[in-house]
C-alpha cells in the first residue's frame, strides 16, 4: 500500500499541512513513521478520510440532477468572440474551463465572481497513476 507524506497528503485534501498533523495528533487520521522516520498515512487510510469529511459548499442552484459530477466554483475568467465564448472557474483546488456558445453565456450572465456550478457528465474518464503498471 502506498504512503504519503504529510505535506502531499495536504496537497491532495486541500488544506495545510499544519491542519494533517493536527488531525493526526488529535486521533482523526491514522499514521505511521516510514523508515527514515517521517509521518506517513497509508493511501487507504487517507482515501477513507477524504471520502468521510468531503463536505461539497452547498450547490447554489438547488436542482435536482442525474449528473453526479457537480462542481461549485466561482467564474475567473470569460474570453468570448461573437460565435463562441471559453468560461473559466475555480472550483476548490480545481481549474474547470467550458466551452460554450456566447449567447449561452450572456443568457447565463457568466462574468468572472458569478458563483456557478460545473456540470460533467462524460462518457469517457481517463485515470493515471505515476508508473502505470499494474
Amino acid at each position: 500500500m502506498p504512503a504519503l507524506r504529510v505535506k502531499d497528503a495536504a496537497a491532495i485534501l486541500g488544506v495545510s499541512d499544519d491542519t494533517v498533523r493536527r488531525w493526526i495528533d488529535s486521533g482523526m487520521l491514522a499514521s505511521h513513521k516510514d523508515e527514515s522516520g517521517r509521518k506517513v498515512i497509508a493511501g487507504d487510510v487517507l482515501a477513507a478520510f477524504a471520502r468521510e469529511h468531503a463536505a461539497p459548499p452547498p450547490d447554489p442552484l438547488g436542482v435536482g440532477s442525474s449528473a453526479r459530477n457537480r462542481f461549485v466554483g466561482l467564474v475567473t475568467k470569460v474570453t468570448a468572440d461573437q460565435v463562441m465564448c471559453e468560461v473559466q472557474m475555480q472550483c476548490g483546488p480545481f481549474t474547470v474551463v467550458s466551452l460554450m456558445s456566447t449567447e449561452s453565456a450572456n443568457q447565463l450572465g457568466l462574468e468572472p465572481g458569478v458563483l456557478a456550478v460545473a456540470v460533467i457528465k462524460a462518457t469517457n474518464v481517463i485515470v493515471e497513476t505515476p508508473g502505470g503498471s499494474s
